[in-house]
């Protein structure tokens, strides 16, 4: 029996950590296995490819609006808040996710030797940066540490964007918030901004299923980052919470130029619409082709499952 269970545990490690990098990794068939729900297209490691064309439309929606999506879909632990940032400026993207742990010196040292062997360079904070694609979004779970736990300063931050064109998430710290400030296009989300640099801490998980605040975030999760806070949205999702929340866009325009005009009340707007307010809506819509088109079929799908 113990021959038996120590093969199986070698089977399950060469599923769950095949070819892995310096910092432990979950295979490609195990992200695929994970991120199943999504069909579409996908990358070498197995995230979840995003369309660059739905990253964009993310960008114009209200992170409330695809929150009650989610929820509504059974997904409630995909919000996180109480961060600061080193401006407003809107972020989506798709998850590339490290965790850190304290550090200790064997597991440190062991994780440095094997990426040393690997040719990585410089100290583990920067081995992410390494795998960032365009529309990626680097998101970091570092245990909330302040002091000591400034895993990002202005020379990695100008990589990630040289890389992504994006910003960072980090539950943690980042330093050089003047500089910071200078790069055209970042933005980083941050527990806080601390003069120090990265101290006791080691990188254990790269592109694996991490934890940001009492948010579950899986790599190729589509990012959507606005001052409210940060909401991570399955990749299987994304076509709809961005849609639904288009739709929502739509009806609050329609819905306060009515109440302006007294043609409906607040009470019948914010309600299940029957079907002489749908037909009102599609007639507007049309007058407003800058919104977008919409079908009655997939007006009263979006409709059907209305928690909004």
């Amino acid at each position: 029996m113990k021959v038996k269970h120590t093969i199986l545990l070698i089977a399950l490690s060469s599923l769950f950590f095949k070819n892995p990098l310096s910092a432990q990794t979950i295979s490609k068939e195990e992200l695929t296995y994970l991120t199943s729900d999504w069909k579409g297209e996908r990358f070498p490691d197995g995230r979840p490819k995003i369309p660059d064309n739905l990253l964009e439309r993310a960008k114009l929606i209200m992170i409330d609006d695809a929150w009650s999506v989610l929820k509504n879909e059974g997904y409630v632990n995909q919000f996180e808040g109480n961060w600061k940032s080193v401006n407003d400026m809107p972020m989506t993207g798709r998850a590339v996710t490290a965790m850190y742990l304290p550090s200790r010196p064997d597991l440190e040292k062991q994780i440095k030797d094997r990426g040393a062997k690997q040719g990585r360079k410089g100290n583990t904070n920067a081995w992410p940066i390494d795998i960032l694609a365009k529309g990626d979004l680097y998101v970091a779970d570092a245990f909330g540490k302040i002091s000591g736990g400034g895993i990002m300063g202005a020379t990695l931050a100008n990589s990630i964007i040289s890389k992504s064109g994006n910003g960072v998430v980090f539950d943690g710290a980042a330093r050089d918030l003047q500089e910071l400030r200078q790069i055209k296009g970042f933005n980083a989300v941050v527990r806080d901004f601390h003069p120090s640099y990265t101290e006791e801490m080691v990188l254990q998980g790269l592109n694996t299923p991490i934890r940001i605040g009492r948010a579950v975030v899986i790599p190729g999760d589509l990012v959507i980052v606005q001052p409210e806070g940060v909401l991570f949205v399955p990749a299987h999702l994304a076509e709809q919470v961005v849609s639904t929340s288009e739709f929502v866009i739509r009806k609050d325009k329609f819905g306060f130029e009515m109440v302006r005009t007294g043609k409906y009340s607040t009470g019948e707007i914010d309600s299940q619409w029957p079907d002489k307010i749908k037909a009102d809506f599609l007639q507007w819509l049309e007058k407003h082709p800058e919104l977008g088109k919409m079908t009655r079929p997939e007006l009263d799908k979006v409709m059907s499952k209305r928690t909004w």
